[in-house]
């Protein structure tokens, strides 16, 4: 039987307007996934229930938005976490606002502050493998509800340990706005990190940028583990969920949206 797997059909410029409009009244979480993400949601049942928590599931990859097309005939948004968070710094976010960086180092977020002009940008790092240590977690959720409500927390720590960090501040119930499970976003944002021409972008294949640039670190990832995705596609039901719905946990079953279809 497919596993199904719910996405939140938006582009950048309708889940900025979304977002710009969330405000700090509630608590929601967004998900980026990628190839990396959905295999790991066929492999981990954990990784599904976090994913089932989400308030909005954006699609990453138009490697596998062309791939969708392609095997399903289904045409889905595309919305990379690294332009949403460009957009939301550039047209969005105000020099007062409240914003929280969980990840990447200190120069960055001052890199991040002199560029944009911004006084309420608040910034932790939590140390390498903190996810697998209780009291550093706890020490980094309680630094977010510290500065809650936010506007925007961007949580910049890898998957799976940014939606684990999303989830908790769920189930604690005291952090309030929204925030973005974004990846290595900061780190194109202030030039830690090339990223792809706009044409390989445009094209799917910026993951064969990345590869060339951190082979290392990344066959692995790419070229060993990335082709299940071919396999796996086969037994997945993709759930297109319109961008003009608003998200209501009641209409969920496990995380996936009942009343849309594939």
């Amino acid at each position: 039987m497919p596993l199904p797997f719910r996405l939140d059909d938006y582009s950048v410029e309708e889940f900025v307007r979304l977002a710009a409009d969330f405000g700090e009244d509630s608590y929601g979480f967004v998900v980026t996934p990628n190839v990396d993400h959905l295999i790991r949601f066929h492999d981990d049942p954990s990784f599904r229930a976090l994913y089932g928590e989400a308030a909005y599931i954006l699609l990453d990859s138009r490697f596998l938005s062309r791939l969708f097309s392609i095997t399903k005939g289904l045409h889905a948004k595309v919305c990379p976490g690294s332009d949403l968070t460009a957009q939301l710094f550039a047209r969005v976010i105000r020099a007062k606002d409240a914003v929280l960086m969980i990840g990447g180092d200190a120069r960055q977020a001052q890199a991040l502050t002199d560029r944009f002009g911004l006084e309420g940008l608040r910034h932790f790092n939590p140390p390498m493998g903190f996810i697998r240590d209780p009291a550093a977690v706890e020490e980094c959720l309680e630094f977010i509800e510290s500065h809650t409500p936010f506007r925007f927390c961007l949580l910049a720590v890898g998957a799976p340990q940014q939606e684990m960090l999303a989830q908790q501040l769920k189930a604690r119930g005291k952090a309030r706005g929204l925030a973005l499970c974004i990846g290595a976003s900061i780190n194109f944002l202030t030039a830690v990190e090339t990223r792809a021409p706009l044409w390989m972008q445009r094209l799917g294949i910026e993951w064969l940028f990345r590869l060339a640039q951190d082979p290392r670190r990344l066959a692995t990832r790419y070229l060993v583990r990335g082709p299940r995705i071919f396999n796996l596609l086969r037994r997945t039901q993709i759930i297109l969920r319109p961008a003009a719905a608003p998200y209501d946990a009641k209409a969920t079953t496990g995380g996936i949206h009942t009343q849309a279809s594939s």
